[in-house]
């Protein structure tokens, strides 16, 4: 059971790494800080003050930029690199539960964080066109949201934070089927 725990909190962070790449850093950092979650090295390092710093730096600034239609694109781009290895890292973290090869553990966290980003970056500029640019801080609101939910679940309920992943890609998928349905007729 630890093993599969293991690997759905693994998923989880990463694919919340997809969505805000800072958010789970933080939540992963602030958490073994207080004990609450264990992190072999190199990966406690993410607890340390410095670090934790940096990171809340860095998301504030995102977090600020992506709220703004042009700057927000530029973050995305950029975003496919720090995101994926953002969940990476993520995956790799919480894997060591799980016996996972890191080497294994670090592609599966890049493709899931990674294909997530990917995903955001191309429905985003369907909610930039159609709301002229108005909606773009309440769908990366949405996102921001979704990351902390999502990395909260996966370190105290990864079955839930497992679900969810597939409920927002399930969701995504029938979004832009549709959108490409309306498109051809």
């Amino acid at each position: 059971m630890e093993l599969l725990s293991g690997l759905l909190s693994s998923l989880g962070l990463s694919g919340a790494a997809g969505l805000n790449a800072f958010i789970p850093l933080l939540v992963v950092g602030l958490l073994s800080r207080a004990d609450v979650i264990q992190l072999n090295a190199p990966f406690d390092l993410l607890a340390n003050p410095w670090v934790l710093l940096g990171v809340a730096v860095v998301g504030l600034l995102d977090f600020v930029g992506d709220k703004i239609p042009g700057v927000d694109h530029v973050l995305h781009v950029a975003g496919g690199v720090v995101n994926a290895a953002a969940g990476a890292v993520l995956f790799a973290a919480q894997s060591g539960v799980a016996d996972v090869p890191p080497a294994l553990s670090m592609a599966l966290g890049l493709i899931v964080a990674g294909g997530v980003q990917a995903t955001r970056t191309a429905v985003r500029p369907v909610a930039t066109a159609t709301t002229a640019g108005l909606g773009n801080p309440v769908v990366s609101t949405v996102e921001d949201g979704t990351s902390l939910l999502l990395s909260a679940l996966a370190v105290f309920a990864p079955l839930v934070a497992a679900l969810l992943l597939v409920v927002i890609v399930v969701g995504v998928y029938r979004f832009w089927s549709a959108r490409r349905v309306r498109r051809l007729t």
